[in-house]
């Protein structure tokens, strides 16, 4: 009599799921290392396929893959900021932070060669595709502003929904506020790295809420549309939410102003 031994039953992946397997395999590498520390045998052992394999699947070598790697966690990213238009404005930005801060983390030391550049990979496509997620991120930003933004590049992110169709595209500075912020969000994340993430992840994010509303609030005082959108935020805000907790921090902070008006 003879005995069967199991066997592990193989099932041949498709284009796509072998490509994304590849992606995978390529991105966890780059969360822990600069994308020039990374080899196509290092991509190949981690997939646990061959290394012509990679090449089969991205012929351009490693420049190629990187880019790939580079589009998907921008996707990833881009999609941190998509938050359904309930409640108030404070808490989609905390909701959306979450997201985000939790991307950055996860990909650790990684973060800055695979976003924000540096790299000896880095060429004016792999450019292009970050400011791309700081382009979308904005307009995810914007649409919660209650502001639309008319032949907007991709139209696909906003949320038709909120606010006035009819409403004029957001002034100039409330554009460059909301931007200058993604930027300063970008910043302060590379910086929590090299502090050794510190300070806890819930501290960060409030505190990036609350230089969003005081990068809001000083814009409105020069800028009749940005006042408007303020207000209108405000008037959704609790008196127990971050704008309410922010207020109540800042009054006696400047309390002795008075004689500056």
């Amino acid at each position: 009599m003879t005995s069967e031994a199991p066997t592990r039953a193989y099932r041949r992946l498709s284009v796509e799921e072998r490509r994304s397997q590849l992606l995978d395999a390529a991105l966890s590498l780059f969360a822990v290392r600069a994308p020039e520390d990374v080899s196509l045998d290092d991509v190949a052992e981690t997939a646990g396929v061959s290394r012509p394999l990679v090449y089969r699947y991205f012929p351009g070598g490693k420049q190629q893959l990187y880019e790939a790697a580079l589009r998907s966690a921008a996707e990833e990213l881009e999609h941190c900021f998509a938050e359904p238009p309930d409640g108030p404005l404070t808490r989609r930005l905390s909701n959306a932070l979450d997201r985000y801060l939790a991307f950055v983390d996860q990909h650790d030391a990684g973060f800055s060669a695979l976003l924000q550049g540096g790299s000896v990979v880095e060429t004016s496509r792999t450019t292009a595709i970050v400011d791309g997620v700081r382009r979308a991120a904005a307009e995810h930003i914007l649409s919660h502003l209650h502001v639309s933004r008319p032949n907007a590049s991709r139209p696909d992110i906003s949320h038709p929904d909120i606010g006035d169709p009819a409403v004029e595209e957001p002034s100039p500075r409330l554009r460059m506020t909301v931007r200058m912020w993604i930027t300063s969000v970008e910043a302060a994340s590379l910086i929590w790295l090299d502090e050794e993430k510190a300070p806890p992840l819930d501290e960060l994010r409030d505190w990036l809420v609350e230089q969003f509303v005081a990068c809001l609030v000083a814009t409105a005082a020069r800028d009749a549309p940005t006042e408007a959108v303020v207000r209108a935020a405000i008037a959704l805000e609790p008196a127990d939410g971050p704008m309410g907790s922010l207020a109540r921090r800042v009054l006696p902070v400047v309390s002795d102003a008075a004689h500056l008006l």
